[in-house]
């Protein structure tokens, strides 16, 4: 195409034209007004991106082996048998081995919360929506994914299911600046909200605005009603540092979250929630304090001292009394003291 007047009069109108439709996108949010031709693009170009991955990466069917899993969230033992089973086919190279530990995590998370998972694999980053944090997963409305689905990993919440197409789906990650979820806080059930700051920390504003919060304390989901778009009791994060609440109604603290949203690999759709809030039960044990060892030093006297105790009265008291009681007391005829040798005799 040559560089006409013509042809750069189109090149800036397709900008407008594009920028146009991002900011329609964003003021539409839930409810975009070209959410229809995203849908539309998905079940197009998805198969696409989906064979591409399968054919760059051959071990991804092998994560098929634990989709069926998520059908029932009773289904353990079913988990832990296709994850034995996943291990013995992914091989013995290091990033297998690594995938290998990070389906082992999210499995036994899914476990302990008792929810239900569809696992998939991560095959894009970014997507058709703008500037927003997002991933393409490779798994769709034909393997019962719907939008509005909690998506977790080995480490916590990774996010929630906002498009879906019929072979992958797009998930807004939570550290983007139109996410927020409802928090509550480990032990004090304290409640608030969470929004993603991008690469920053969360920033989270708790309704109490006296709220008792420290470094270190950390935080699950609330949950939703009908679990949509979230499920109760996944890790989301610790606290990292407290703004003073300042006689505000809401405090708001920031919060680091477990997972890293720049190097997602496999992660879980829950499919299907827990009967019962599974509380804290999904947060990773806390590291246990290294014993203090205690040394106690006895300072020894000088060596003056010393010797004179026991040169001094420790002699006097064995040669004069010692001996004397015993010379005296036993044979009688030594010649110790002369006090002895009496008494002896």
């Amino acid at each position: 195409m040559r560089d006409t007047r013509e042809s750069r009069l189109l090149l800036v109108l397709l900008i407008a034209v594009a920028f146009a439709l991002i900011t329609v996108d964003i003021r539409g949010g839930e409810q975009s007004p070209v959410d229809g031709a995203r849908q539309a693009a998905a079940a197009v170009f998805g198969p696409v991106e989906k064979g591409v991955a399968t054919a760059v990466d051959p071990i991804g069917n092998a994560i098929g082996a634990v989709r069926k899993s998520g059908d029932d969230h009773d289904q353990l033992k079913a988990l832990e048998r296709d994850n034995q089973e996943l291990k013995l086919r992914l091989g013995s190279d290091d990033r297998n081995q690594s995938r290998v530990r990070q389906l082992d995590g999210m499995l036994k998370k899914a476990g302990a919360g008792q929810y239900g998972i569809k696992g998939a694999e991560v095959i894009a980053i970014g997507a058709a929506q703008g500037f927003s944090w997002t991933v393409t997963i490779d798994v769709g409305s034909g393997d019962g994914i719907q939008r509005d689905m909690t998506v977790l990993n080995a480490d916590g919440l990774v996010g929630r299911v906002t498009t879906v197409g019929p072979h992958t789906s797009t998930v807004l990650l939570a550290n983007d600046t139109k996410f927020t979820v409802g928090t509550r806080m480990e032990k004090s059930d304290e409640l608030g909200f969470a929004t993603g700051q991008g690469d920053r920390p969360l920033s989270v504003q708790f309704l109490n605005g006296k709220a008792k919060v420290k470094p270190g304390d950390r935080l699950v989901t609330f949950g939703s009603r009908a679990a949509k778009p979230f499920v109760p009791g996944v890790p989301v994060g610790e606290v990292v540092r407290v703004d003073p609440s300042g006689g505000d109604l809401t405090r708001t603290v920031y919060v680091r979250p477990y997972v890293g949203f720049t190097k997602l690999d496999i992660v879980g759709v829950v499919v299907a929630a827990p009967r019962t809030d599974p509380r804290d039960t999904v947060l990773p044990n806390k590291p246990k304090p290294a014993p203090t060892v205690t040394v106690t030093v006895t300072p020894k006297p000088p060596a003056g001292e010393n010797n004179g105790a026991n040169n001094g009265d420790g002699n006097a008291a064995n040669n004069g009394n010692g001996n004397g009681a015993n010379n005296g007391n036993g044979n009688g005829n030594n010649n110790g003291a002369g006090d002895g040798n009496a008494d002896g005799q």
